[in-house]
């Protein structure tokens, strides 16, 4: 098997702005729906804002020092939509570009690739208000600030991602209302998902008028449903539905210009699907040059004609997060996830490096187009020790076995061309709040003093290597802080 990773394999981390950034008032940034969304009682664990999360905007430029003392290859980031263009509309905030230009040119300066993503879940609160991503008039607002941004920093950024898990903002933000903007409605998620699809299209085709030479993405959450016993059919039916929501309404209308056959009857109860118009498929046909693979766990699932009486997993989401009175599945009414198998994460959620093997093949199949992980950890119940270490063994043997992972679908045929560990730092988890840590470096939220955990160490390793490292790599005691 593969050992080593090729040459022109990007190894990196990725984060997120809302997550990082803080300075929520500062630089001329405006409202997000996750600052309305956070600010209102009862919708994140604890209480938890991103006002000040890792203050990220006071300190990007030690950030990036920490970056290349890591040895990032890449960085994947977002850009704050409300930070660059405050409404969502009108006038772009020249301080806010110049933030992120000056992120950018650090990066190079380090020697580190960046990976922009345009839309990481926080859209502007004055387009929510307007109708969000139920109204075509956000897709249009969309394409506006997307071509802006390539024209800022094409020049500098060669992979852009659109949008990050359209499937979250469209079937959790929407339809479970468990994230921001909070709604609960088996349509409006559909409708949401089908507009982002068509903004990245059209964004898609309005960013290579301005360079054409710039690679553009689309990430999706992966889900891996699989049937719970595979020789039923009504479980593989149950498994198929899934899949089709989860992940094939996210790419096949980019790779063949239709929707999952599948879809239209499974909610023929919902919906007339009236909302797709005459063209929209036509438009994301060939609208993408590779996808992004995030990946963290799997699923196993089940036929229940009984479901809906027992409402055994209604207010629970394959993410592990409380949905409230909705699911995130419109036309589930007769599926149930059934509980994970394996060792589990803090958040719940099992450790299957397999399936990950899994879905990148699949991926491969049905798309044929280059494939990056663009996330991938676990989040644990670190603790800072007395001599200054954060030893997290369990985030370690779970880099091993998916990175393992990505070796295998490369060896098995699946054109995968980077990784991107979830995530560089502690940061705010949505909903979660602060209670859950992805990072490899740990955030103090009292000092935010960051301290890298074994898991840094282990990382570098891998990264000076290009191979797995051995997970008792040599670490410092007290561990490097800045």
């Amino acid at each position: 098997m593969t050992s080593r990773f090729p040459d022109t394999f990007l190894l990196g981390a990725a984060t997120a702005s809302y997550q990082i950034e803080g300075g929520a008032t500062e630089g001329g940034r405006g409202v997000s729906i996750w600052d309305t969304f956070s600010h209102t009682p009862g919708k994140v664990v604890g209480g938890d804002t991103g006002d000040v999360a890792c203050d990220h905007f006071h300190r990007w430029e030690g950030d990036i020092d920490m970056m290349a003392d890591l040895g990032l290859q890449a960085y994947r980031f977002s850009i704050a939509w409300p930070r660059v263009q405050p409404l969502g509309t009108g006038d772009f905030n020249q301080e806010g570009i110049d933030f992120y230009r000056g992120i950018i040119e650090r990066l190079k300066d380090k020697g580190i690739r960046p990976l922009v993503t345009l839309y990481h879940w926080d859209l502007p609160q004055p387009l929510e208000d307007e109708g969000g991503w139920l109204s075509r008039d956000t897709v249009d607002a969309f394409v506006v600030y997307a071509t802006r941004m390539v024209e800022e920093f094409g020049a500098d950024v060669e992979f852009w991602t659109t949008f990050n898990e359209p499937w979250v903002s469209s079937f959790v933000g929407y339809g479970a209302g468990a994230h921001a903007p909070g709604h609960a409605d088996d349509v409006e998620a559909l409708v949401a998902a089908h507009h982002l699809n068509l903004a990245h299209a059209r964004a898609y085709r309005a960013m290579k008028r301005v360079n054409d030479g710039i690679q553009i993405g689309l990430v999706n959450n992966c889900h891996t449903p699989r049937p719970w016993d595979p020789s039923n059919p009504k479980d593989r039916w149950a498994a198929a539905h899934i899949d089709a929501l989860a992940n094939t309404m996210f790419h096949e209308p980019f790779t063949h210009g239709t929707y999952p056959e599948v879809l239209k009857p499974n909610t023929a109860h919902l919906t007339d699907w009236s909302f797709v118009h005459e063209g929209d498929l036509a438009e994301m046909h060939g609208a993408v040059d590779w996808f992004g693979v995030n990946y963290y766990a799997s699923h196993l699932v089940r036929h229940n004609p009984h479901k809906a009486a027992a409402a055994s997993d209604v207010a629970t989401l394959a993410d592990g997060h409380k949905a409230g009175a909705n699911s995130p599945w419109p036309g589930d009414e007769e599926i149930e996830f059934m509980p994970p198998l394996g060792k589990r994460t803090a958040m719940g959620w099992n450790v299957d490096p397999s399936a990950l093997t899994a879905h990148l093949l699949k991926i491969h199949r049905e798309t044929g187009v280059p494939i990056y992980v663009t996330e991938n950890g676990s989040a644990w119940d670190d603790m800072l020790e007395p001599d200054g270490r954060v030893r997290d063994e369990d985030r370690i043997d779970y880099f091993r076995g998916h990175l393992q992972a990505v070796l295998n679908a490369i060896d098995e045929g699946a054109d995968v061309r980077g990784y991107m560990a979830w995530s560089l730092m502690d940061n705010f988890e949505w909903a979660q709040g602060y209670a859950k840590r992805f990072g490899m470096v740990h955030v103090d939220y009292d000092t935010l003093v960051r301290t890298w955990k074994d898991s840094a160490y282990w990382y570098r390793e891998t990264l000076r290597t290009r191979e797995i490292a051995p997970a008792d790599v040599e670490v410092e005691t007290p561990a490097r802080t800045y």
